[in-house]
C-alpha cells in the first residue's frame, strides 16, 4: 500500500464515500476497516451505549475477508461494499433480534430482512449489530429498561435525543461512517441536531416500509439516512428509495439525486427561505435556541438567499390535536398488541401505556376529523412552498437535557402537558409528509451542546432539500467539521 497508518487519517474518521473510494483503490482492506471499527466501538460503546447485539468479531472479520476476496476478483457489490453498518433496532435484520427497545421483545428474531435492510445489504454493507432506540421509538430521548441510556456524543451527561439516538451518537463519535434511522416526531432530526450530524426525514413514501400490520394509514413514521456529509446522506437515501409493491403507497417518482453530484453554493443566491422560528410564540423555546438557528440563517443570507420571518398560516393548536389523534391511532395498537403478554404492565414504559389507553377511547369520527385537518394542512403547505423554496424551523425546542431525566417537564417556564409536547417542533414536516433535512446550526454558549435547523421542502422535493444542504455544508465546512473531544472511561466524569 502506498499510504501508511502513520500518515493517513484513521479509517474511522472517514465518511462512507471516502471509505468506498479508498476500498476501490485498495488503499486499505475491508478487514482493516472492520478491525478499526470494532476497536473503536469496543473503546467507546461502554461510555455512550449506542450499539447493541453486536455480532461476534470473528464472524465480522470473516465477512470482511469475503468482501476483500470479491474486490480482488473484480466484483463490487455496491457503493457500500465492505462498509460496516449497524441498523436501527426497529428494522428487521436476519440474525439479529428486533427488540424496539422493549424487554418483551428481547428475543424477537425476524425471519427476513426489512426492505431497508435488504437494500443496504444489496449495496454491499456488512451489518455488525443494531443501534439503540427508546422503547417503541416513543419519546426523543434514547433510553430503555432493556438497553439503558444512550448518551450525547458531545457531553455524556445529557440526552442524545431520539429515537435514532444510537445512530446519531455512533456517527458523531466515529463508531459508524453512515447510518439509517426512522422518524415520526423528529427521530432522525432531533438526534442529528443534538449531535452535530446530518439527518433526513424523506418525503412520505420515498422509502418503502413493509411488515407493518397496516400499510395504508400507519404512515407517520418514515425511514431515512443519517451521515457526516450530505454526499453520504444523498447516496444512502438513493439506496433506500424506490417503489416496492409490498408498500403500496411508496413513491414511484425518482429521487433525482446524482451519486456524485457537485453542488455549487451559488444555487443559494436568490433562494427564498421562510423562517418559521417559534411560530409567533406558540412554541416554547429555551434561551439561545433561536439565536443558534439565526446564526445559520445569516450564512444563507450571506450567500444570497432571501430569508424572511413568516407566519405558519395554519392554527398550530388544531394541528397539535390532529397530531395527538393520529399518533394514538398508530402507536396505541402497536403497544396494545403486547399488553396481554405476561409482565406487560411492569415491562412496558408508562408513556407507551398512555398512548395505548388514549387510543382505546378513539372513534372513527375522531380519526376521520384528524385526517381532514391533516389534508387541509398538506394543501396549505403545498401552496406555501410554491411561494418559498424552503421553510426553516429549529430541530429542537430545548438544549440536550440531563440524561437521567425521562423528558423535560418545562421549557422556558412553560409546563409540558405530555411526554412529547417538548418535541412539537417536529410535527410540521411530518403532518405535511414533507422532506426535512437537519443540518448543524450552532452550539450552546457552553460549547458542548449542539443545535440544528430543519430545511423543509415541498413534497417529493428531497433532492432540492439535499442540494440546499450541500451548499450550506460548503459554506460552513470548518464549523461542520468540528467533532467531539476524544474521551475514555477514565476521563468521563
Amino acid at each position: 500500500m502506498s499510504e501508511t497508518a502513520s500518515v493517513r487519517p484513521a479509517l474511522t474518521d472517514l465518511t462512507a464515500s471516502e471509505l468506498a473510494d479508498g476500498l476501490r483503490r485498495r488503499s486499505f482492506s475491508c478487514r482493516e476497516l472492520m478491525q478499526a471499527t470494532v476497536d473503536r466501538i469496543h473503546a467507546l460503546n461502554p461510555i455512550f451505549n449506542t450499539i447493541v447485539n453486536m455480532a461476534p468479531v470473528e464472524k465480522l472479520l470473516a465477512e470482511a475477508d469475503a468482501a476483500d476476496a470479491d474486490l480482488a476478483s473484480g466484483k463490487v457489490r455496491g457503493w457500500l461494499h465492505g462498509i460496516p453498518m449497524a441498523v436501527k433496532d426497529f428494522a428487521d435484520v436476519v440474525g439479529f433480534p428486533t427488540t424496539k427497545g422493549c424487554e418483551l421483545l428481547a428475543s424477537n428474531m425476524p425471519t427476513s430482512d426489512s426492505i431497508l435492510t435488504a437494500r443496504m445489504k444489496a449495496a454491499g454493507c456488512i451489518v455488525i449489530g443494531k443501534t439503540t432506540t427508546p422503547e417503541f421509538g416513543l419519546g426523543s430521548h434514547t433510553f430503555s429498561t432493556l438497553w439503558g441510556v444512550t448518551r450525547n456524543a458531545w457531553d455524556p451527561a445529557v440526552s442524545a435525543g431520539g429515537s435514532s439516538g444510537g445512530a446519531a451518537v455512533s456517527l458523531a463519535q466515529r463508531m459508524l461512517p453512515v447510518a439509517d434511522g426512522s422518524d415520526g416526531m423528529g427521530s432522525l432530526r432531533n438526534p442529528a441536531g443534538w449531535n452535530h450530524v446530518f439527518g433526513m426525514r424523506p418525503s412520505q413514501g420515498r422509502v418503502p416500509q413493509a411488515g407493518m400490520s397496516d400499510v395504508w394509514i400507519d404512515l407517520l413514521s418514515n425511514e431515512g439516512p443519517m451521515g457526516r456529509s450530505i454526499r453520504d446522506v444523498g447516496r444512502l437515501l438513493t439506496t433506500q428509495s424506490g417503489f416496492d409493491p409490498r408498500s403500496p403507497l411508496s413513491m414511484q417518482m425518482p429521487l433525482g439525486w446524482k451519486e456524485n453530484e457537485a453542488v455549487d453554493p451559488g444555487i443559494l443566491s436568490g433562494m427564498r427561505i421562510g423562517w418559521l422560528g417559534d411560530l409567533g410564540g406558540h412554541l416554547a423555546m429555551e434561551t439561545g435556541v433561536l439565536d443558534a438557528c439565526r446564526e445559520a440563517l445569516r450564512h444563507l443570507e450571506a450567500a444570497g438567499a432571501v430569508v424572511e420571518e413568516v407566519p405558519l398560516g395554519f392554527d398550530p393548536k388544531q394541528l397539535w390535536e390532529c397530531w395527538l389523534t393520529w399518533r394514538r391511532a398508530g402507536a396505541g395498537p402497536r403497544v396494545g398488541a403486547l399488553m396481554q403478554l405476561p409482565g406487560a404492565k411492569e415491562k412496558i414504559k408508562p408513556e407507551a401505556q398512555w398512548e395505548y389507553e388514549c387510543s382505546r377511547g378513539m372513534s372513527f369520527t375522531d380519526f376521520r376529523q384528524a385526517s381532514q385537518v391533516r389534508t387541509n394542512y398538506y394543501q396549505h403547505m403545498r401552496t406555501m412552498l410554491d411561494q418559498w423554496d424552503l421553510l426553516v424551523l429549529p430541530s429542537a425546542q430545548c438544549w440536550p437535557f440531563n440524561a437521567e431525566e425521562r423528558w423535560p417537564k418545562q421549557i422556558a417556564g412553560r409546563e409540558m402537558d405530555t411526554y412529547h409536547r417538548w418535541m412539537e417542533v417536529a410535527i410540521y414536516a411530518t403532518l405535511g409528509g414533507l422532506p426535512a433535512l437537519v443540518v448543524p446550526a450552532g452550539f450552546h454558549p457552553n460549547g458542548r451542546w449542539p443545535m440544528g435547523i430543519q430545511l423543509i421542502g415541498p413534497y417529493a422535493g428531497d433532492a432540492k432539500v439535499l442540494r440546499a444542504g450541500a451548499a450550506y455544508e460548503q459554506l460552513r465546512a470548518d464549523f461542520i467539521a468540528r467533532r467531539p473531544a476524544e474521551v475514555t472511561p477514565s476521563n468521563v466524569a
